[in-house]
């Protein structure tokens, strides 16, 4: 950033007044804010003309980068249109008829209903007040807990934070709730066994599973939720056949499959949903990020036609469906999300992202021989490279030393804005990216993983 009176007057003013989100609020009063000026394609511009590609597409959400016209114009049609609208009380607006209808029709199978809420903290939450809803209308009273996985990430609302299996989300805010449990993580790399295959790990985890709900009491399990690859608890793939097991134990005791696809959903994983990726017949769905590529503020929960019918007769039986947000499918977001689907549509985005994609997963499997990189892992447009300090023992560095924020810190210093998840650095960008500007990006992530090795003391 340039350091003019104007410029050092915003730094100041950030500091004094803005709470940053997953910040060491008391370094962040000495060091100061990384301030964006502009973007343009997957690239980030400071104040003093300085360029970073963006790998992590802001938070998962900039699909289509930073120079999006269509999506602009789409905003300025529906403005002038109907600048505000929303859903309380019957009242209803093109916008989000037709975004309910195109997501119903790009959803996976049995999926019937969409409820908007404008972030997937949100939707994950409604999600859970669904289960409820769902469980009170079939008086099934206790059936109320929701499992999660350790290492999942849902969301920071307090319900979505309590599914979340990440403890420093929990720390000081009396977290989790007690509706909510937790599961093994699926990190093949970092809990199997000696000698245990892909398949006896998940295997494994499937029976931990039946033994939770059997010891919580299957009565008193509502639902499931799993993100199809867990995003920002570092790019965690499932290990082989680990769905294939968990599925049927959910159905034989009447327990609900939320998939989060928050992070996972329109393209990331490969396809325009994870759950096609690994075979999820999901009774509700929660998207997000990618929705309206970051350009507006807009998630949706998805739910089975046997969810929707119980909730209708419980909404007649008490008066109404008493659940919404002031800005629940606003009419500009769901017009820019309409207008992104057409974008990934039109100009065969999907296709691009799982060509690159292919790409992207070759470059990242070259750092496997860095003596930084205990782990490389990804699928589609995300990946992850887990760091450790000895390869042999797969050491990590947590909690001794906090090493993802000196590589975020030291990647800027590259020209490469990303992000660490523990001990992981985590890689998710733009749908766009060429395959030119991928292999830019992995240069400055080598040049930035040799500075640490070579700088750091261990």
């Amino acid at each position: 950033m340039t350091n003019t009176p104007a410029s050092n007057r915003l730094r100041q003013d950030d500091i004094d007044h803005v709470i940053h989100l997953g910040t060491n609020l008391k370094t962040h009063a000495e060091e100061g804010p990384f301030i964006v000026a502009g973007g343009e394609g997957v690239w980030l511009i400071d104040e003093a003309g300085n360029r970073y590609i963006e790998a992590l597409s802001g938070l998962w959400c900039a699909s289509l980068g930073f120079t999006v016209p269509r999506l602009r114009d789409a905003a300025a049609r529906a403005i002038d249109r109907l600048p505000y609208s929303h859903l309380f009380f019957s009242r209803s607006h093109e916008a989000a008829i037709q975004l309910a209808d195109r997501l119903i029709e790009l959803a996976p199978e049995g999926l019937s209903r969409v409820l908007f809420s404008n972030s997937g903290s949100e939707a994950n939450d409604a999600a859970v007040k669904l289960v409820w809803y769902y469980n009170n209308a079939r008086g099934l009273h206790r059936k109320k807990k929701v499992i999660g996985r350790m290492g999942g990430y849902h969301g920071t609302t307090l319900a979505s934070s309590s599914l979340t299996g990440i403890p420093n989300m929990h720390r000081q805010y009396d977290l989790p709730l007690s509706f909510a449990r937790h599961t093994d993580s699926p990190h093949y790399w970092k809990y199997a066994q000696e000698g245990e295959s892909e398949e006896a790990f998940a295997r494994r985890l499937a029976g931990n599973l039946e033994s939770l709900i059997e010891r919580e009491g299957p009565h008193t399990i509502g639902a499931f939720i799993a993100e199809p690859v867990i995003g920002s608890g570092g790019v965690i793939l499932p290990p082989k056949g680990y769905f294939d097991l968990i599925q049927p134990i959910l159905r034989k005791h009447d327990i609900l499959f939320i998939a989060d696809e928050i992070i996972c959903g329109f393209g990331r994983a490969g396809s325009w949903w994870g759950s096609d990726v690994y075979g999820i017949r999901p009774d509700i769905l929660t998207c997000g990020k990618q929705l309206a590529a970051g350009v507006q503020p807009i998630s949706a929960t998805l739910v089975s036609e046997e969810i929707a019918g119980v909730m209708a007769r419980q909404s007649d039986e008490i008066g109404a469906f008493w659940h919404g947000v002031t800005h629940a499918g606003h009419p500009v977001c769901a017009a820019v999300a309409l207008e992104t689907l057409k974008i990934y549509e039109e100009e065969d985005v999907m296709g691009h992202a799982a060509r690159v994609g292919r790409h992207l997963q070759a470059r990242l499997a070259g750092f496997a021989d860095h003596p930084l990189v205990g782990e490389v892992r990804g699928i589609g447009m995300m990946g992850a490279l887990q760091l450790v300090s000895d390869k042999a023992t797969k050491t990590g560095f947590l909690p001794r030393h906090a090493i993802g924020s000196d590589v975020r810190k030291e990647a800027l210093r590259h020209g490469l804005a990303l992000r660490e998840a523990g001990d992981a650095v985590v890689l998710s960008p733009p749908l766009i990216i060429t395959e030119a500007e991928i292999d830019n990006l992995c240069d400055r992530l080598r040049a930035t993983l040799d500075v640490i090795q070579t700088t750091r003391p261990f």
